[in-house]
């Protein structure tokens, strides 16, 4: 059985959730659910009102990096920010961050890899070349003219 400690027979984290060697818990090892204080947690209504807030504040982030997608401005980013705003609060917008991070994370070692850079390179070099021969016999056919004031020819 793996109990996440490199020794045999060593348990990695105590039932109160510290670590073995006495240390606090880490944010970033922090389990799924809220991240309310304890004091919020421990009233049902004060707790509901805080996941209606953390729920309000994040749809507006995200509807906002919604509007900046096709408008100037850093869209994507302003979308993962307001789901990290509720991922403090929701176990399933945690898991989409996970899954998101994981993904990203894969795609950036495979774009690493020096065969898919070739490749990539490669393939975008090709499309520029048919594309500038595209423009190049628009051009010699019709000249600097705009495609909609073309005259039958």
């Amino acid at each position: 059985m793996n109990t996440g400690s490199n020794e045999p027979g060593e348990v990695a984290m105590a039932a109160d959730g510290a670590k073995a060697g006495g240390a606090a818990k880490e944010p970033q090892d922090q389990g799924l659910g809220s991240r309310a204080p304890e004091f919020v947690k421990a009233r049902r209504m004060l707790h509901l009102s805080w996941q209606v807030g953390v729920f309000v504040i994040g749809l507006a982030v995200v509807a906002a990096g919604v509007v900046m997608l096709p408008l100037p401005g850093p869209g994507w980013v302003v979308i993962f920010g307001g789901m990290a705003i509720w991922a403090t609060e929701f176990v399933w917008a945690q898991l989409v961050l996970r899954w998101t991070k994981r993904k990203v994370t894969e795609a950036a070692a495979r774009a690493l890899d020096p065969k898919v850079r070739r490749r990539n390179i490669t393939l975008t070099v090709i499309g520029l070349v048919i594309i500038g021969v595209l423009m190049g016999v628009y051009l010699w056919k019709f000249g600097f003219e705009m495609p909609w004031n073309i005259k039958d020819q």
